[in-house]
């Protein structure tokens, strides 16, 4: 952890730079907010004017203010926010938090504004806060240096960051209706310094911080993060809700924090990297974070469901299967004991059916059986307002056999006002409630999802040296002896530039060859009539020579055209595409899928940041039909699986290593019984600084 960061959880004393004694001015909200929180240390105020703020002295200047103060709240006009920074450097605080807005997110004049404020507070070694936020809250400390209406959040294990002022707002206020608590907020505004990437390690080492959210618009330096949120994920669950999925959501965010995004898929591979969870909606955000702040993780993916009314039990079992988790299939004891409190009309196969009529005891019994059944991993309680019961005592009854147990159960908890009492009982024990099933079971997949990355161990730990990359020798090799060097098969091509060239290579490869267009301006050589396959003796080749320029030139008029590839013909196999593209933010970014010509019809492929290790080339694999297949399927036989993986590692650390390949693709890589051999590899490569 920096320990440059810890004044803005833990601060000895805190300066408000800009207090106001007027109750409308942001000045006087963090002055109140301050001495609301409960916070021990020392609480100092500055201003232009003096006075007196809640019975303590506004100081006219930050030299008069006296010792221990070690934490400024900067609340200025835009342009006094240099001189404020200086004058803190000088005194001897080391962060301050910037309120004021109207710097990088206003446009050029705004940013070398913020850069000026930057380049200052790096001059006297103080670290900045935002600008444009809204500060930091500790719930456990207590400390509160935002201005937000009280009361102050509710102290709970969710530690928040969030790159939106605004966002953090509307949810802390949210949160008091759903009735979670948070145990460090941080509003990180423009980022011109701390960013959240720094924030993850203060929040990590928090004992009372048990699960991150991150509210992202945009990425610091996406190498670093990742790294960071890799360590952070094996010991503290990190769920991310990144905005600007689309072309129209990425213009908002950009205009909104100055910064551009990376492509979406990117950030989808980035966070499967590090073992960041990520979230659709930011209700989905916090429906996963109670879960995991309050429920033990289960043992496998196997859900029991327990439910007084049919028509939920149904919603429950196919939302279950949705996201990837499996009925219980319960045990023949289990099975009895159900039958021998249950009435004959009730269901005792999952879901468990109870009727209408279940009181709170047999609620309660039926929700002993099903934890104390090894087949069942965790449970789903549906809670309708019951008929004839008070839904309160249910609650009650269940909390008890529920803290029994070191399963995860939580609870769909149906209607409004009849059942609010039971959602105070439940909140109170720590057990999580959703309104609807589908909200209850995609909490429950996130906690299988979590036991499963622990259980591998992490299997995100990079055995393979994680975004470490060997530079390269400064020597730029041709595509061919990259292949070589990295011992990727390939089959040999030649230019040739006219018919007689092509038979002499074709006789040196031996037949049957292939014929190749050779056009920088014909990217699908198919598609215009360049590509022959299976030439088997020299008077094809010279015919087939003509007709193919013929063709081509009749499709592509413009099109310069160079001669033809020949190269010899690779033995029937299925077709995969292996690439890299350089994400400019999280680097190589590795792609697998159908390859040939079903490329982009079929759009069946999987993404990985790499370098890639045996794990996540596996997984890769399973994504995709293409991966799926090479196993064989009806008429298609079996492939070299274990080939395919192989260039796929073998690719991915030939992208880490040489940095200065832009991209690279091979499509198809023909897959045969034994081996794999690239039919087709095209490279780009960017000039280096």
């Amino acid at each position: 952890m920096d320990t440059s960061l810890t004044p803005f959880f833990n601060p000895k004393g805190v300066v408000v730079v800009g207090a106001s004694t007027s109750p409308e001015k942001l000045g006087y909200g963090v002055a109140r907010n301050l001495i609301q929180s409960g916070y021990k240390g020392a609480i100092h105020f500055a201003a232009q004017k003096s006075g007196e703020l809640f019975e303590r002295k506004i100081h006219t200047s930050l030299q008069d203010v006296p010792d221990p103060v070690d934490l400024a709240i900067l609340i200025v006009p835009t342009q006094a926010t240099p001189q404020a920074i200086e004058d803190c450097g000088k005194r001897g605080i080391k962060a301050a938090v910037i309120v004021s807005a109207g710097f990088r997110e206003v446009g050029e004049e705004g940013a070398a504004l913020e850069q000026h404020c930057v380049e200052i507070a790096q001059t006297y070694n103080v670290r900045l806060l935002g600008p444009n936020c809204i500060g930091t809250i500790d719930t456990h400390l207590p400390l509160d240096t935002t201005f937000l209406q009280p009361p102050m959040p509710t102290q709970g294990g969710i530690g928040f960051i969030s790159h939106s002022g605004a966002f953090a707002a509307a949810i802390v206020d949210w949160a008091r209706g759903q009735g979670f608590g948070f145990s460090r907020i941080v509003s990180l505004g423009n980022q011109a310094d701390v960013n959240e990437t720094d924030m993850l390690p203060m929040l990590t080492d928090d004992d009372a911080t048990k699960v991150i959210v991150i509210y992202m618009e945009s990425i610091s330096n996406g190498r670093r993060f990742v790294q960071t949120a890799s360590d952070v994920a094996k010991r503290k669950p990190v769920i991310a809700l990144k905005v600007g999925r689309f072309e129209a959501g990425q213009k908002a965010a950009a205009s909104h924090t100055g910064a551009l995004a990376a492509s979406d898929t990117a950030f989808d591979a980035a966070f499967e990297k590090a073992g960041v969870l990520r979230a659709e909606t930011a209700e989905q955000m916090f429906d996963w974070a109670r879960a995991l702040e309050t429920c033990p993780l289960p043992k496998g993916n196997r859900i029991g469901i327990l439910t007084n009314a049919g028509g939920p039990g149904v919603i429950a079992a196919d939302s279950l299967e949705h996201h990837g988790l499996v009925l219980a299939q319960l045990s023949e004891s289990t099975l009895e004991a159900l039958s021998a409190i249950l009435p004959p009309a009730a269901n005792t196969h999952n879901p468990v059916d109870m009727l209408a009529s279940a009181s709170p005891e047999v609620y309660a019994e039926c929700l002993d059986i099903l934890l104390q059944d090894q087949n069942v991993d965790g449970v789903m309680i549906i809670l309708p307002p019951p008929p004839m019961f008070k839904a309160e005592v249910v609650a009650k009854k269940s909390v008890e056999v529920i803290n029994k147990f070191d399963k995860p159960v939580v609870i769909a908890l149906m209607g409004s006002t009849l059942i609010e009492n039971a959602g105070n009982e439940f909140r109170d024990a720590r057990v999580p409630t959703y309104p609807f099933p589908e909200r209850a079971a995609s909490a429950l997949a996130v906690l299988a999802r979590r036991a499963k990355f622990i259980a591998d161990d992490g299997r995100q730990t990079m055995d393979n040296g994680f975004m470490v990359s060997r530079p390269s020798s400064g020597v730029s090799l041709s595509m061919d002896d990259l292949m070589q060097t990295y011992d990727i098969p390939t089959a040999p091509i030649k230019l040739a530039r006219d018919e007689n060239e092509a038979v002499q290579m074709a006789n040196e490869f031996g037949y049957p060859v292939v014929m190749k267009i050779a056009s920088p301006d014909i990217l699908h050589k198919s598609d215009a009539g360049g590509v022959m396959l299976n030439i088997k003796d020299a008077k094809s080749l010279q015919s087939g020579y003509a007709q193919m320029i013929k063709q081509v030139k009749s499709a592509e008029p413009d099109a310069k055209i160079e001669g033809v590839h020949i190269q010899r013909q690779i033995p029937e196999g299925q077709e995969v595409i292996i690439g890299m593209a350089r994400d400019p933010q999280f680097g190589a970014l590795m792609m697998f899928g159908s390859g040939g010509v079903e490329v982009e019809g079929l759009k069946d492929v999987a993404f990985c940041l790499g370098p890639l290790n045996q794990a996540e080339a596996e997984g890769m694999m399973r994504k995709t039909w293409a991966g799926r297949k090479l196993k064989g399927f009806r008429n298609i036989p079996p492939v070299d699986e274990e080939a395919v993986r192989d260039v796929l590692i073998k690719l991915s650390r030939l992208a880490a290593e040489h940095e200065e390949i832009e991209e690279i693709e091979i499509n198809p890589l023909r897959v045969l019984t034994r081996g794999a051999v690239a039919v087709d590899v095209r490279m780009k490569r960017v000039a280096m600084p």
